[in-house]
């Protein structure tokens, strides 16, 4: 072999490690593979390039891409651009957070443990629920999963979910019930929010859960209390979908009578990240603990009466037969959860609601301007909180191009998701965004009329 190319394994460090397998060549080590599915040729890559030749190519193809540090971004939809604190990253990424795993050892691993049990005290005090996991992957599993526990808990098969759920989360629901025989109707909406299931016909003793998203997938705000009261009559389970950063200001999902509330933890100092990893964040009422998935971080006091943390009520996923596991989740998003912790320390409950209320007055303002414009409209009246639906003169994918020539980026063509709301743009404003930027905004959408 002549010099080194991916790996620096010299043909002596290979032929070592082939002797130490029990094969004399490559050839013998994948003689199970069948012949004819083999590739005899060599790989079609182009020659190799230097290390500098490489990093002026990568820079090239970066500065053809536009980002929110570049352009200011009014789309949300799940995935929101908030500022994140340096402190944030400067502490999730030190080796003991940023490397770390499950702290199975807990005598050594106290100082991650007790960040991941400060995370879940955090979304037991914003929902207002009893017990926090440490995490799930993301909002869409979280919601999936507060469905398999409802129909654990219940015995039940039938949930209804709204259908102002996010689409996305939806479709890993659907997913995940076709594999467990579950059933899903869907609630319907009407201006925007979520029919009750009595309106719509579909409550009975069978439903094992109703799912509803405030605020919804349309930026409104839910009548959560009526539809944990319709679920309760029946014996069934509610499950809250919300957003955190709105939890500061509205009311919480254990005040109105959720079971579970479950939401996408990313807005919590996380990143874009090109749509992920993300964080799924779940709180139930304390008797549905025992079943709810993930790992759960508790605190103890050792043989001489010190306060410690361990990974608690862990006979659930990977340490008991599969097929006796409440769920398949038994891994999580830890150093989301922390760098989740570690915003929400730095911020404080007067920072939260501050941001929640910037987030909120800035979008109302931006509502109201682009209202007034000749041609579009508020597609929806009831009370939101950062999102909003704007009906627009023409396809909101013209529009979205057209702001983007412009140095803005738009909001969510809702045709993406629904073939019949192409003039309908879904239009998000956080609290990075400035006066003059949503008035830039509102100028360059009345000169597309």
């Amino acid at each position: 072999m002549a010099g080194q190319h991916y790996l620096p394994n010299t043909l002596a460090d290979r032929q070592t490690m082939l002797q130490a397998i029990g094969v004399q060549s490559v050839e013998e080590l994948f003689a199970d593979i069948p012949a004819d599915i083999r590739l005899t040729r060599p790989l079609s890559l182009p020659p190799a390039l230097s290390e500098l030749q490489i990093m002026r190519i990568m820079q090239q193809k970066a500065a053809s891409n536009r980002n929110v540090e570049e352009y200011p971004c009014f789309l949300g939809a799940g995935a929101y651009d908030h500022f994140i604190p340096a402190v944030v990253s400067h502490l999730a990424g030190r080796a003991e957070f940023y490397t770390a795993y499950t702290q199975y050892q807990p005598e050594i691993s106290q100082g991650g443990l007790q960040a991941l049990w400060e995370y879940q005290s955090f979304i037991c005090e914003l929902t207002g629920l009893d017990v926090s996991n440490a995490s799930l992957y993301d909002g869409a599993t979280a919601a999936a999963e507060a469905m398999n526990l409802a129909c654990g808990v219940t015995g039940r098969k039938k949930v209804l979910i709204s259908e102002a759920v996010h689409p996305f989360y939806r479709q890993v629901a659907a997913t995940y019930a076709r594999d467990f025989g579950f059933l899903i109707q869907t609630l319907p909406v009407a201006e925007g929010k979520t029919v009750l299931p009595e309106t719509a016909g579909l409550v009975d003793k069978e439903i094992a859960a109703i799912i509803v998203q405030s605020p919804n997938f349309y930026g409104i705000i839910e009548d959560m209390a009526n539809f944990s009261e319709a679920v309760h009559r029946h014996g069934g389970l509610f499950v809250a979908v919300v957003n955190p950063t709105s939890l500061a200001l509205v009311q919480p999902p254990g005040q109105y009578g959720a079971d579970i509330a479950v939401g996408e933890g990313q807005p919590l100092g996380l990143g874009l990240n090109f749509g992920g990893p993300y964080l799924g964040f779940m709180a139930v009422r304390e008797k549905y603990m025992r079943r709810m998935p993930g790992r759960i971080v508790g605190q103890t006091v050792d043989s001489q009466g010190r306060r410690g943390f361990v990974l608690t009520l862990q006979a659930r996923e990977q340490h008991i037969r599969r097929e006796k596991a409440y769920s398949n989740i038994c891994s999580n998003e830890g150093l989301c959860a922390v760098m989740a912790g570690i915003y929400i320390a730095a911020m404080g409950h007067d920072g939260l609601r501050h941001v929640a209320n910037m987030c909120l007055q800035k979008a109302h303002y931006a509502a109201q301007q682009i209202a007034a414009l000749p041609g579009y409209s508020l597609m929806y009246n009831g009370p939101f909180f950062h999102e909003f639906v704007i009906k627009t003169p023409c396809p909101a994918a013209d529009i979205n191009a057209a702001l983007l020539a412009k140095g803005i980026i738009g909001g969510l063509d809702l045709g993406t998701v629904d073939s019949g709301r192409t003039d309908q743009l879904l239009l998000c404003v956080t609290e990075k965004r400035t006066r003059e930027e949503i008035d830039q905004l509102v100028a360059a959408l009345e000169g597309l009329v």
